[in-house]
């Protein structure tokens, strides 16, 4: 069935994509998968492309686009290949949507425009050792000095991917004592300037997958942060939080489609080429019935992403339905990626093989953004249960 999801401005931006990963990505993947990230003037060529542009309005530098299917097309693209562009999915997917909500205009015109050329490229702060999804429940604190010019932030952040390059941080931290009646009060974000004294980044972590993109620890000893870097309005940052997990759900279920397309593609390009006992591999019905059975999976991942794609384009897409969406993308995924792996036998195991690595990568698709359970938690309450 052809997808009716994309236009033709769509395909033409896939088109330059493609040619650009091929380019620019792929002859110097292996090197950045070894050195744990992409190296940092990376950035600017995804920056001089438009990438980080797309939905940045026009009078701070960007394209001006409210789609977020130029997003997934990134997606999808560097699935195909079998490569990532580092930690600058994060920078866009997971950092924009709040600067563009909640930055009053001052901001925006200090920040948007390094933000469009990879001058500045940002990362989100929540999580915190001890606390994983339990946001409100975090420790890190940002005391208002006494004469109100700035707050003192201090605490720990771990599992911050683009922690290493980021030159500007959202830090979600206590402005407030929580009340007794909402744990959620009392958290504010802060967008800090990671030159900061007191500022530190500590160890790069070493993650079974995902090898390109720079996740670390981050430290903050009474760090300074001006109150005119307060993103929205104070105590209310859990409620911000809540407001871009749709669409940060939706961005992981089509990114876990995509692997699962890609992963297709890789095996059925495998069993074809590879012979044994005097035939390809693709000539036993085994291989062609666990083919075509992972084709059905992602055929159907790929309808409930595209369902989910218009529906967050006229902003109809609920939290229980990107919920939804994620569960049930990301645990076809994680089958047809393993079965696909199968089918390369003992070359599947070996990283040298696109598969591996994307074995590796994928797995975390079920637990960032919310775990599997949790997405079943949302499901079930939105069903009266």
């Amino acid at each position: 069935m052809r997808r009716t999801v994309y236009n033709e401005d769509h395909e033409a931006f896939r088109e330059t994509i493609r040619a650009f990963i091929e380019a620019e990505v792929v002859p110097r993947h292996e090197e950045w998968v070894a050195a744990g990230q992409a190296p940092r003037d990376f950035y600017y060529k995804l920056g001089e492309l438009g990438i980080f542009g797309i939905e940045v309005p026009e009078e701070y530098g960007g394209a001006g686009e409210e789609s977020f299917k130029f997003q997934a097309i990134l997606s999808e693209e560097t699935a195909r290949a079998g490569v990532s562009l580092g930690g600058s999915g994060v920078h866009v997917a997971l950092c924009l949507p709040y600067l563009k909500a909640y930055a009053t205009e001052e901001q925006k015109k200090r920040w948007l425009p390094d933000f469009v050329s990879g001058r500045a490229m940002f990362a989100i702060a929540m999580t915190e050792p001890g606390t994983g999804s339990d946001l409100a429940g975090m420790k890190t604190t940002a005391k208002l000095s006494a004469d109100g010019t700035h707050y003192v932030l201090n605490g720990a952040k771990t599992f911050i991917t683009g922690g290493v390059h980021a030159d500007r941080v959202i830090v979600c931290a206590r402005t407030a004592p929580p009340k007794e009646d909402d744990r959620r009060f009392g958290i504010s974000l802060l967008v800090v300037d990671t030159k900061s004294e007191g500022y530190a980044v500590g160890r790069k972590l070493d993650k079974l997958g995902l090898k390109t993109s720079d996740t670390a620890e981050l430290s903050f000893t009474d760090v300074k942060v001006p109150v005119a870097d307060l993103l929205g309005e104070e105590n209310k940052g859990f409620a911000y939080l809540g407001q871009n997990l749709p669409q940060e759900r939706l961005g992981i279920a089509v990114g876990a489609y995509a692997q699962a397309a890609a992963a297709v593609r890789f095996a059925q390009q495998y069993v074809q080429d590879r012979t044994v006992f005097g035939k390809p591999v693709a000539a036993f019905q085994n291989t062609k019935f666990e083919l075509a059975a992972c084709k059905a999976e992602v055929d159907a991942a790929e309808a409930v992403c595209d369902r989910a794609l218009e529906a967050h384009d006229k902003g109809e897409l609920t939290a229980a339905e990107a919920a939804s969406a994620k569960l049930f993308c990301t645990e076809v995924a994680s089958r047809v990626i393993d079965r696909c792996l199968q089918l390369h036998g003992g070359y599947g195991y070996m990283n040298e093989y696109p598969i591996a690595r994307l074995y590796a990568d994928n797995r975390v698709n079920r637990i960032y953004g919310g775990t599997s359970e949790v997405m079943k938690m949302i499901i079930a309450k939105s069903m009266g249960l």
